[in-house]
C-alpha cells in the first residue's frame, strides 16, 4: 500500500497556499528549501488532495520516462489540482492516455510537429512577430494583450484552419478551464462544453470545406483511415487549441518580464541577437513551463533518490523546482541567457516541455514562436522597458498556468 501522505508532518515551505512565486514571479523561493529539506515530501494542491511531490532533476526526469508511470487519473479517488473538472478529467485527451493508445494518436500527429516541417513555418512566424513588435513601437502598450497572446492564436489559428475572428471565444473558455480559483465548478464544466462543442464546429466546417489545414490532416484521419474515433477527433482539436496559444503566451509574457526585469540580460540580448535561442532555453528552464507541474500514478513500487514510490501511488512532479536543481544547474536562481550552450549543462536539459513518452508534441513549434518572438523585440525594440514598477505588475492568482495578467510596457526604434 502506498504511505498516506496526510499522515506525514507538513513542512511550512511544502503546502501549494505556501509556495508562492516570489515578488517578482516565479520561481518560488521554497524550491531550494525543499532540494535542500525535504526533496519527497507532501504536497497540498489547491484541491485540497495531499500527495508527495517529487523536485529534484533526476527523479522527475525518471519518473516521466518511467514505463509505470501512468497518466490515466480517472479512477475513483484520484487527485486532482483544482477542484471540480480539469483536464485529466477528459478520456479523448492524449495528455491522459497511455500506450498504446496515446502512441496511435501521437504518430497521426508527429509529422506536423517534425524540426524540417516546424521550419517551413518560420518565416511567417517571423512576419507576425514582427508586425506585433511594430504595433508596440513609439508608445505604451501591455504586452500580453498586444504580443504575447496575439502571435501564438494567430499561429494556431492559420495552422489549423480556425477563424482568427474566434480567438476572444477560446480564449475566455481557455481562462476558465485553466483556473483553479476563478469562477465555480459548473462554471469551468459549461466552459468546456462549449469550448468541445466549438471544437466540434470546427470538425464539421472542415469536413463540408475540406483543405490543407492540419484540422483536415485529422479529419483525414477519421474518416478515411478509421484511425481515429469522432470523440478522439474532437478532443484532439479541442487539445491543439488550448495548448496551442496559452502555454506560449504565458512564457513569452513571463520571459519579456524577465528579461526587463534583468536589464543586464535584456542589454545583451539586444546587442546580439544571436543569443535568442540560448536566451528562449534559459527563459524555459527559469519561467517555465507556467504550471508548478503534473500528476503520475504508479503501477508498480520504483526507487527515487528522495525515496521510494508505492505501486498505485500518485505522486506530483514539480517541473519548476526540478529546473532549478542545484545539482544540474550550477546557481540555478541566477538567470543568465548564456547559460545553455556555454558548458554549464547540457542544451535543453530543462524539463519544461516534459521527457519521455509524453514530451510535449509541440516543443519544436513553440521554441520557434518563442524565438521569432524575442528576435522581433530585440531587434524592433531594444528600448523597451517596463512602464510600472515591476512589483506593481498583476500576476495570476491560483491558475494551473502562472503569468503576468497585463505588462504594461513602454519603448521605440533605436
Amino acid at each position: 500500500m502506498p504511505p498516506d501522505p496526510a499522515s506525514e508532518p507538513a513542512l511550512s515551505a511544502c503546502p501549494w497556499p505556501e509556495l508562492p512565486p516570489g515578488p517578482l514571479g516565479p520561481p518560488s523561493p521554497a524550491f531550494a528549501a525543499r532540494h535542500a529539506e525535504a526533496p519527497f515530501a507532501p504536497l497540498t494542491l489547491p484541491s485540497g488532495d495531499r500527495l508527495r511531490a517529487v523536485v529534484r532533476h533526476e527523479d522527475a526526469r525518471l519518473v516521466m520516462a518511467h514505463s509505470a508511470a501512468s497518466r490515466d487519473l480517472r479512477y475513483p479517488g484520484a487527485p486532482r489540482i483544482s477542484k471540480g473538472l480539469s483536464l485529466e478529467d477528459d478520456p479523448t485527451a492524449i495528455l491522459n492516455m497511455d500506450p498504446p493508445e496515446h502512441t496511435r494518436l501521437r504518430r497521426i500527429l508527429s509529422g506536423t510537429f517534425t524540426p524540417r516541417q516546424v521550419e517551413t513555418w518560420r518565416p511567417r512566424v517571423a512576419e507576425i512577430a514582427g508586425e506585433l513588435a511594430a504595433g508596440l513601437a513609439g508608445g505604451a502598450g501591455d504586452l500580453v494583450e498586444d504580443f504575447a497572446f496575439p502571435l501564438p492564436s494567430l499561429v494556431i489559428c492559420e495552422l489549423m484552419g480556425v477563424p482568427a475572428q474566434d480567438q476572444p471565444r477560446f480564449r475566455r473558455w481557455t481562462g476558465m478551464f485553466l483556473s483553479t480559483s476563478d469562477g465555480t465548478a459548473d462554471d469551468r464544466m459549461t466552459a468546456a462544453i462549449e469550448f468541445m462543442g466549438y471544437a466540434g464546429e470546427l470538425v464539421a466546417a472542415h469536413r463540408e470545406n475540406p483543405g490543407d489545414d492540419l484540422i483536415d490532416v485529422l479529419v483525414q484521419a477519421r474518416d478515411a483511415g478509421d484511425r481515429l474515433s469522432e470523440a478522439e477527433l474532437t478532443g484532439l482539436v479541442f487539445g491543439l487549441i488550448l495548448a496551442g496559444h496559452e502555454t506560449t503566451a504565458s512564457l513569452i509574457s513571463r520571459g519579456v518580464f524577465r528579461l526587463l526585469t534583468h536589464p543586464d540580460q535584456w542589454a545583451a540580448l539586444t546587442a546580439d541577437p544571436a543569443l535568442v535561442p540560448r536566451a528562449v532555453e534559459e527563459i524555459l528552464r527559469y519561467d517555465g513551463p507556467g504550471g508548478y507541474g503534473v500528476l503520475r500514478r504508479m503501477t508498480e513500487a520504483v526507487e527515487l533518490s528522495g525515496g521510494r514510490v508505492e505501486a498505485g501511488e500518485a505522486i506530483f512532479l514539480m517541473l519548476p523546482a526540478a529546473n532549478l536543481d542545484p545539482a544540474v544547474f550550477a546557481e540555478p536562481e541566477r538567470f543568465d541567457i548564456t547559460r545553455f550552450g556555454a558548458g554549464e549543462a547540457p542544451q535543453q536539459s530543462h524539463l519544461s516541455f516534459g521527457h519521455g513518452p509524453h514530451y510535449c508534441l509541440g516543443a519544436n513549434l513553440a521554441r520557434v514562436e518563442l524565438q521569432e518572438a524575442f528576435r522581433a523585440l530585440a531587434n524592433g525594440l531594444p528600448e523597451l522597458r517596463l512602464a510600472v514598477d515591476p512589483l506593481d505588475v498583476p500576476w495570476t492568482a491560483e491558475a494551473i498556468i502562472h503569468r503576468p495578467v497585463t505588462l504594461p510596457v513602454q519603448g521605440g526604434h533605436r
